[in-house]
């Protein structure tokens, strides 16, 4: 196995005649090359009649051979060598790619929204729950050009949240992420910002981009993010991890620049006040901008231990999937225009589903948030 460069995240397209020169080139190169199957199963996407009926050979060869013309196989479609994986791959050229792949979406995702939400453009703000939804919109066929940017690595305590293995700690988060964007779409644009978002690249992160989903950790960028957003007119969308659930802020300044900033939960605090703050006032207004009163008891005992019995809050693999499939859901409805999805504040609540009894406990839990409350003041 040759070396492989952990820094490199693009796969590289490769001519068909030089695979074989390929083979030689890269000792234990894997040569994925499932392309007639793929285009049989595009076949059977657009001739659904066959779906009860299995006598469709003659006709898909015949599809088959007015798709190849007079070349051969392996000149068709596209080939990418992923060198992270020393990997070769064949595809269907992009249009066809896309088709097959979206091909499950139909009716659930109309025609004119499928292209509408594969020409927009996503910047993603932190690639922990980030990651999971910039994969979702990928996955269901969003986005061809996505932008990605957090400054931190891999670790391995991450991996209890993060859809990697144990090979990638020390890589990237968002060099991590774009290389699983590339291996579901190696027609994607992926641009990344590993050194994060700064003010010296805040701007080109936002240019042209459709919707931002901002997770990031740092209180001064969650404000201003927001701040040059609405100057622009962009819809920010975030998830916060809240024990089994999450808490999702829509804040659609594409519809009204005027909206206040995370709902106004804050006041009229400004990204440079919030810069300036002493760290003993910080956390009331982390507690305010995370909704600390929509947090279940467990998450509530969690954050007063940490720096305790706890080195960080926990977050749950299982949230932050949750998380990351809500945000792609609103992204694309967002990236289509849907008007439908207004700015606010919601619940995305698995306790209040499935649990007996939940809602009769109301007074328990706020009784429970008072006491996180003084908790955190003493400290």
């Amino acid at each position: 196995m040759e070396r492989i460069d952990h820094n490199s995240y693009k796969p590289i397209q490769v001519a068909g005649e030089t695979v074989s020169k390929y083979s030689a080139d890269h000792p234990g190169l894997i040569i994925a090359d499932q392309y007639k199957k793929n285009l049989e199963e595009l076949f059977l996407l657009r001739n659904p009649g066959y779906r009860f009926n299995k006598q469709y050979r003659e006709d898909f060869d015949r599809f088959a051979k007015d798709h190849a013309g007079s070349n051969p196989e392996e000149k068709l479609g596209s080939w990418f060598y992923f060198p992270w994986i020393n990997t070769l791959v064949h595809y269907l050229a992009e249009e066809l790619h896309q088709e097959l792949r979206t091909g499950r979406n139909r009716y659930l995702i109309t025609d004119a929204e499928q292209k509408s939400f594969y020409q927009s453009v996503v910047g993603v703000l932190g690639m922990s729950v980030g990651s999971h939804a910039a994969i979702s919109i990928v996955m269901t066929g969003g986005s061809r050009r996505i932008k990605l940017a957090d400054p931190d690595t891999l670790s391995g305590d991450n991996l209890n949240r993060i859809r990697t293995g144990f090979q990638n700690v020390g890589t990237n988060k968002s060099i991590a992420a774009a290389r699983m964007i590339y291996e579901m779409n190696p027609y994607a644009v992926v641009d990344i910002f590993p050194e994060g978002i700064r003010e010296e690249n805040a701007v080109q992160f936002l240019d042209g981009v459709n919707v931002v989903l901002e997770e990031m950790d740092e209180p001064y960028w969650k404000y201003r993010v927001r701040e040059l957003a609405r100057e622009r007119g962009i819809p920010v969308v975030m998830g916060t991890d809240n024990g089994d659930g999450n808490i999702v802020d829509v804040e659609r300044y594409d519809l009204d620049r005027t909206y206040p900033i995370l709902h106004g939960f804050a006041g009229g605090l400004t990204a440079e006040q919030l810069k300036k703050m002493t760290p003993r006032d910080l956390p009331k207004i982390a507690a305010k901008i995370a909704g600390a009163q929509l947090a279940p008891p467990r998450m509530l005992d969690s954050v007063a231990e940490v720096g305790r019995s706890l080195y960080s809050w926990p977050q749950l693999g299982t949230a932050a999937n949750l998380c990351g499939s809500t945000l792609a859901y609103l992204a694309r409805r967002i990236a289509c225009g849907d008007p439908k999805i207004k700015s606010g504040r919601y619940q995305v609540n698995l306790d209040a589903i499935f649990e007996n009894g939940y809602r009769m406990g109301w007074l328990s839990r706020k009784l429970h948030f008072l006491k996180f409350i003084r908790i955190m003041q003493k400290r």
